[in-house]
């Protein structure tokens, strides 16, 4: 997801130069103070992404490119998830690339059910998650 590696940056900065506060940003997207934290999140495992909708709004209400969001053109991260197969084009509608990107993203968004069990998961002991990965191999 190579378009995405620094938003997290780039939407915090452009926060910052407008002069606005997340409670700001939150109000013009019509999300929650904390949906913005998490959009401007330095950790990966506690950073999340707009929709397109919350991503068109930031474009069209702090009147910003959607360039100066989404990296392209840029060198890849090698740290970064890459969605195969989802590649903006010069040539095609960007609505229609937008849209794959939105079900991407759902696609990867852990439910709450998946975010409960990944914490009692990690909060476990070795043995125990050596256990359930025996388990979930079968």
């Amino acid at each position: 997801m190579r378009y995405m590696q620094s938003f997290n940056r780039r939407l915090k900065q452009l926060r910052e130069n407008r002069q606005l506060s997340r409670a700001d940003l939150a109000e013009l997207c019509g999300v929650e103070d904390a949906l913005v934290a998490a959009w401007e999140s330095a950790d990966p495992k506690t950073r999340r992404y707009p929709g397109v909708a919350e991503l068109m709004d930031i474009c069209l209400r702090t009147d910003s490119s959607l360039d100066s969001l989404l990296d392209f053109g840029e060198a890849v991260d090698a740290g970064q998830l890459e969605l195969p197969g989802l590649a903006f084009s010069n040539e095609g509608d960007l609505t229609e690339s937008l849209s794959q990107l939105e079900k991407e993203l759902n696609r990867l968004q852990l439910s709450d059910e998946e975010r409960k069990l990944l914490h009692r998961f990690r909060k476990t002991s070795s043995e125990n998650r050596r256990m359930v990965l025996q388990l979930l191999r079968r």
